[in-house]
């Protein structure tokens, strides 16, 4: 039939047509976009096997390629300016490899640790079963999907992005990770490494074990739930900061907080002095070793309370209430 084409000579039609999220297959029928741009990429994409390249740009401005078991050494700027791209079994050791890429793939790959600053200003990626030993990984990018991956020197990491999803994720050495990134969701995540998730918006972490002081410093509509954080000084400037069925440790937590929401949480014997100046509503189980000035909100202790100040720097509207129980 005309315009309808065949799998051997698929028409344009077939190729182009779009209708929301699906697309026109050879015979008229809809299929999701994802099934269809896999027939698709096996049908245009070129394929690179068991090949080494290194120097500046050897891929440059490439394509629709598939790289296979290849291996970019020391250079600059491999794969950069580029699009439509998957690497499987691949290894990294060039600087700057994806920059200003759009639409990648990456899987049971490893970038070593000269790879640093690989994956900066580029959108739509999809890393999974890798190891990446390079710091300073993902700038200022949007659409990053990372699963079980291991970021074993991860500083300076995933600065100025939006749009981040990571499961089964271990990151440590990673100073100052997700700085001013927005729209993150993180499941089954272990970290250990200070000053994370500093001006981050629109949180949302499960079943996470988080090791870093300062933590989501002015942060604001952060979730936590079923994870544990240890580090002093967490959360302080932020705002809307949810934590649920979370244990907490470290020296005078959550801080200056606007729009606290504490849920069936337990406290360290060194949280001492929390919730200073905070507007908070809480429900902690388990004792707490003290707490000071909170400006306003009801923090209910199933548990004892080593000490409960209140004095002549509390700020206003100064009324804060505090329930033990015990």
């Amino acid at each position: 039939m005309e315009g309808q084409g065949d799998r051997n000579n698929p028409s344009k039609e077939t190729l182009t047509a779009r209708k929301g999220n699906f697309s026109l297959a050879p015979h008229g029928e809809r299929m999701p976009e994802r099934q269809e741009r896999g027939r698709l990429n096996e049908l245009i994409m070129q394929t690179i096997r068991n090949k080494e390249y290194g120097g500046e740009r050897p891929l440059y401005a490439s394509h629709d390629l598939r790289l296979e078991n290849v291996t970019i050494h020391v250079g600059e700027s491999s794969i950069k300016e580029s699009s439509n791209i998957e690497a499987e079994n691949c290894r990294f050791e060039g600087k700057y490899v994806f920059w200003e890429t759009r639409g990648f793939r990456v899987h049971k790959c490893l970038f070593t640790e000269s790879a640093r600053s690989s994956l900066w200003y580029s959108s739509d990626c999809r890393m999974t079963d890798c190891k990446v030993e390079a710091p300073k990984m993902f700038r200022r990018m949007k659409g990053i999907y990372v699963e079980n991956t291991d970021f074993p020197n991860a500083e300076e990491t995933l600065w100025d992005c939006s749009d981040i999803t990571l499961k089964n994720v271990r990151i440590a050495n990673a100073d100052y990770l997700f700085m001013h990134s927005h729209d993150i969701r993180i499941d089954n995540y272990r970290q250990d490494g200070n000053y994370s998730f500093q001006y981050a918006k629109n949180v949302e972490i499960h079943n996470a074990v988080i090791n870093s002081k300062d933590a989501f410093w002015e942060s604001e509509n952060v979730t936590l739930v079923d994870c544990e954080v240890n580090g002093e000084y967490l959360g302080w400037y932020s705002k809307n900061m949810r934590l649920v069925r979370c244990h907490l440790t470290g020296e005078q937590l959550l801080c200056y907080v606007d729009g606290l929401t504490i849920e069936d949480c337990t406290f360290g014997e060194d949280a001492n002095l929390i919730f200073e100046y905070s507007t908070v509503n809480a429900t902690i189980n388990g004792n707490v070793t003290s707490i000071k000035n909170p400006s306003s909100g009801t923090i209910t202790v199933n548990g004892k309370c080593g000490e409960v100040i209140f004095d002549e720097n509390q700020k206003e509207p100064k009324n804060a209430v505090v329930d033990v129980k015990k």
